[in-house]
């Protein structure tokens, strides 16, 4: 029988919801097919001191920004222990995507908050972190990495979307894996629903209620980041360059610009599909918390090919599919296999990612 692994994933996306713990068996059940159950899984929200602190890390001085990896490493070996213990659970590794606070690759850097040799004494358990760096050294963007999971988890799917803080994509292409960040998604609709008090807009209810800003989309729609050829990835730096000013200077009411975002990004997600699907029915997995959004996902769909159907899974995989995924890129880290793809990345070669760290204490 091969083995299972009991793995807790920790996932912390751009979209600052929280910390996404989730505990997985994981096993290998014939060559290059793996399996998965999640057994407990809980979203630890973020209070305004940590959603500060991560969302400002990028402008922090050099040892500010090293105190807080710390910090994060520790509280983070908190709610894994916290979390272990509230549900009496034999866990074999911890596997920590950490909060990236830094993405440029094209200066062949990255970092992920959520130091490993912290998170492991605090929480007692072996851990297994930095999953971007070795990608990004060997020239690669380092991102995304979840699509060795669509690979291994979730082939049955012909795209496997992520609506996260930013929009990714992941599918087969003459056979081999392909996946790049598309651009936006729940980032521009969380920064403006702040603006009027709220974390999110529940259901997309203010984004259907708006109409379209022609002036904003046609600002949108010439970015150049969507006219650079993939692999390619970006993040919060691109936001607050590119997005925050043109959010800024519109005088159109809230509703308005969710309405105009959701419609942007739903053309440029469709654009996506449409180019490289290979076959005329195609099906669409998304996960992530705009699958949540039922305006997102229903303008997606009217967006799309007539023969693409959007599939909208359980509310417990659209929220810890992620922390799955770092889960198994953590179990193939300890058994030497490949975990990083460089048909995704454009690095030099596929990589065998990650750090491990035992409890020094």
């Amino acid at each position: 029988m091969n083995r299972v692994y009991k793995v807790l994933g920790l996932m912390s996306g751009t979209s600052l919801d929280g910390l996404d713990i989730a505990y997985c068996n994981l096993w290998h059940t014939k060559e290059e097919k793996w399996d998965f159950k999640i057994l407990e899984a809980k979203t630890i929200p973020y209070n305004l001191t940590w959603k500060s602190a991560l969302k400002n890390a990028i402008q922090l001085s050099e040892t500010a920004h090293s105190s807080l990896d710390i910090t994060y490493g520790k509280w983070l070996g908190e709610q894994a222990k916290t979390f272990i213990q509230k549900n009496s659970l034999q866990v074999d590794f911890i596997a920590s995507h950490g909060h990236t606070s830094h993405h440029r690759p094209e200066d062949g850097y990255t970092f992920q908050l959520g130091n490993g040799q912290e998170l492991a004494n605090v929480s007692e358990q072996k851990v297994v972190c930095d999953f971007r760096t070795l990608d990004v050294s060997l020239s690669g963007q380092g991102a995304p990495l979840v699509p060795i999971g669509d690979e291994l988890l979730f082939s049955e799917y012909d795209f496997c979307l992520n609506l996260g803080g930013i929009s990714n994509i992941s599918f087969k292409k003459n056979r081999k894996r392909i996946a790049y960040d598309i651009g936006l998604a729940n980032m521009p609709l969380n920064y403006i629903t702040q603006k009027i008090g709220l974390e999110f807009d529940e259901g997309g209810a203010l984004a259907a209620s708006g109409k379209l800003d022609e002036i904003l989309l046609a600002q949108l729609d010439k970015l150049e980041y969507y006219k650079l050829p993939y692999p390619k990835s970006t993040g919060y730096e691109w936001f607050t360059k590119e997005i925050v000013p043109l959010i800024e200077k519109s005088n159109s009411p809230v509703s308005d610009l969710l309405h105009t975002f959701i419609h942007h990004n739903c053309s440029k997600i469709a654009a996506a599909v449409n180019t490289d699907r290979t076959k005329e029915n195609n099906t669409v997995l998304v996960c992530g918390g705009g699958a949540l959004n039922d305006y997102f996902s229903t303008t997606l769909s009217e967006k799309l090919n007539p023969y693409t159907k959007v599939i909208i899974p359980s509310k417990q995989l659209i929220n810890f599919k992620e922390a799955v995924v770092f889960g198994l890129m953590g179990v193939l880290k300890i058994r030497k296999e490949v975990n990083v793809l460089s048909s995704v990345t454009g690095a030099s070669k596929d990589s065998c990612s990650g750090i491990i760290f035992s409890p020094t204490k």
